[in-house]
């Protein structure tokens, strides 16, 4: 299976991918880190992909999104951004629109949370 092949099964079969480096347990660098505390703070249920691990899959997500830079998150198939666009829109509100609008669980008190302390 290549790259591609597996980045697309894992963005299909999962409603919420995060390819990041390291793991939503342990992230390996800062940016990784802000989008999994978010994700993990809020409950979302999501599918990590540790791109440290292998080196196609890094390589391959910056090709498949045609985004530079890790980490990468992925809603019902579709890329959202990185780390900066995933804070702003947190802090927004979009990401939570965006769940609702999708049907993904999340934990609306705890984004109301991340909102207030970041007011």
């Amino acid at each position: 299976m290549t790259a591609k092949d597996q980045i697309q099964k894992d963005i299909t079969e999962n409603d919420v991918v995060l390819y990041m480096k390291g793991t939503k347990e342990m992230p390996q660098c800062g940016f990784s880190s802000r989008v999994a505390g978010v994700l993990n703070f809020m409950g979302v249920t999501y599918k990590d992909v540790n791109v440290l691990a292998d080196d196609e899959i890094r390589q391959g997500i910056k090709e498949f999104s045609d985004w530079p830079t890790i980490p990468q998150l992925y809603v019902k198939g579709e890329f959202v951004g990185g780390c900066d666009i995933v804070t702003e829109m947190t802090l927004s509100g979009e990401l939570d629109k965006l769940f609702d609008d999708e049907g993904v669980g999340y934990n609306k008190e705890a984004a109301e949370q991340i909102r207030a302390a970041n007011a």
